[in-house]
């Protein structure tokens, strides 16, 4: 009998994906045939016995095959990658809720496990969070053919719209019709977000110590307005501490053990088993080759263009040293730019800001995205259409690059981290206080959804958010409620909700 770990049956063309992107010379060889060996090595090694006894048996057996999760192509997984790029509306939050519908739970391709330790570490990471996770787990299932391919689809398609976005912009300012079909999406991404909090907190939070970590890292972000990486390294250190006194606080039964949790991905029974030790360091060397390559020719461009001078050198500088010091996702670091941009460089109105941030919020993509608008205005005000769709292309360019080098030179010891008990303590508290921003990050994007106006209620340290309640936008609140039945009650699925929400926000939008 053919065996559930089946090779052939999920084959990962490696070189295709290579020749696709152009770097065959650099990756392709020897990651390729370990990996394929790998894959050979578990299929020998982990057979199914055939079992005795009759039809009944072979088909009961016949079933647990079909429903063994497998390792997709390179293909299938570009095909995914591409689709989440296409709709990951609703800045990180929605993003980290639509990639875990998508990898965890629907396709089983990586497991609950994985996928947390993996988003645990990229919130320790300059840049934007949700891209950096797509780019490990591209990474994880394909190398490091398969983490540029995750991590170039999931911010190519938004970047490509928001250059065509702001060109519009530039030439003929607002389209009333892209702001409402991007407004239909906001109520469905509301409903994203509020499903993944549900599920990533029901199976992060082992115990009550867990539970009030995550309050009180939501309270730290939501009232005290206290800096992200303060929050997440606050939590981790208090699970280091943990770990180190011996106290399973934060870890309970499912951290720190192979293949331990709800959701047993493809990718973790191949990885976890031993005999794939040697899959682990051609991966690894592999992969801190292309980190350090990254590295290079992201400073080679900045440093090339710096030398040149004028608005292009301006963007170049500018950008690069963002994508250094962006901990926390895109509002961290938009009080910074927005300052700048306004008043030094004189770039952009404070008003663009906000046209710019909120074409950022309704398209798909990282919210950091608004910085390519920023620089798009920037270089269309000094050359023209194309030379601010150059100026809007180099911005990207110098965002997102150092992202692939940290996951690359940092990826493959993630695991290894946390194997360790003590590291595996500080990424379960980790985990815990993340769910605490998830729920920051949903209210953040709620409440100006819902409300036209958002003032601020300050008592001492405390600073609360306190919508106008008479600004409450009744179709705002009826897309909500659509999003929120289509997933919860009606259980349409994704994107047959995301279809009824984008219809529906049109005719709110352009009809009633």
């Amino acid at each position: 009998m053919p065996n559930v770990w089946n090779a052939a049956s999920a084959p990962i063309h490696r070189r295709e994906g290579f020749a696709a992107l152009g770097l065959s010379a650099l990756f392709a060889h020897d990651d390729h045939a370990m990996l394929r060996h790998g894959f050979a090595l578990h299929d020998a090694l982990s057979p199914v016995p055939r079992p005795a006894g009759g039809d009944a048996r072979m088909a009961a057996a016949g079933m647990m095959r079909a429903q063994a999760p497998t390792v997709p192509s390179f293909a299938e997984a570009a095909r995914l990658w591409l689709m989440v790029g296409l709709l990951s509306f609703g800045g990180a939050a929605g993003q980290i809720a639509m990639m875990h519908r998508m990898v965890v739970e629907e396709r089983r391709w990586v497991g609950e496990r994985r996928y947390l330790n993996a988003l645990n570490f990229c919130t320790l990471l300059p840049g934007p969070e949700a891209q950096q996770l797509a780019t490990y787990l591209g990474w994880l299932l394909h190398g490091v053919a398969g983490g540029i391919a995750a991590g170039a689809l999931f911010v190519l398609p938004g970047a490509a719209l928001m250059a065509v976005l702001a060109a519009i912009y530039g030439l003929y300012g607002k389209v009333a019709l892209v702001e409402a079909l991007f407004f239909g999406l906001k109520g469905a991404v509301l409903a994203i977000i509020a499903e993944a909090l549900w599920r990533i907190g029901r199976r992060a939070l082992h115990g009550p110590l867990a539970v009030a970590l995550a309050v009180a890292a939501f309270a730290a972000l939501f009232a005290f307005r206290l800096p992200f990486p303060l929050v997440v390294l606050g939590a981790g250190g208090i699970g280091l501490a943990a770990g180190l006194a011996g106290r399973t606080w934060f870890t309970g039964a499912a951290h720190g053990r192979a293949g331990a949790g709800p959701a047993v991905g493809a990718i973790d029974r191949l990885l976890d088993d031993p005999a794939s030790a040697g899959l682990h360091r051609a991966r690894a060397t592999t992969a801190r080759r292309a980190g350090i390559a990254a590295l290079a020719v992201w400073l080679a461009t900045v440093i090339a263009f710096a030398l040149t001078g004028g608005v292009f050198g301006d963007i170049a500088l500018f950008f690069a040293k963002m994508a250094v010091v962006t901990f926390g996702g895109a509002y961290a670091v938009l009080a910074w730019v927005a300052q700048d941009a306004v008043h030094l460089y004189r770039w952009i109105t404070p008003g663009e800001m906000v046209d710019g941030l909120a074409l950022a919020e309704t398209t798909p993509g990282p919210t950091i995205l608004v910085l390519q608008f920023v620089a798009h205005l920037a270089a269309f005000r000094e050359g023209g259409l194309w030379a601010g769709l150059t100026g809007g292309a180099l911005c990207v360019f110098v965002t997102f690059a150092p992202s692939f080098a940290w996951i690359f030179l940092g990826g493959p010891s993630v695991e290894r981290i946390a194997a360790r008990r003590e590291l595996a303590s500080a990424l379960a508290a980790i985990t815990a206080a993340v769910v605490g921003v998830v729920a920051n990050l949903a209210l953040v994007v709620a409440l100006p959804v819902l409300f036209g106006a958002v003032g601020q209620w300050q008592a001492g340290p405390v600073s609360l958010p306190a919508p106008v309640l008479s600004s409450i936008d009744p179709h705002a609140v009826i897309v909500a409620a659509a999003g929120f039945a289509g997933l919860f009650v009606v259980q349409l699925g994704l994107f047959r909700t995301l279809g009824l929400c984008a219809a529906l926000g049109l005719a709110l939008r352009l009809i009633v």
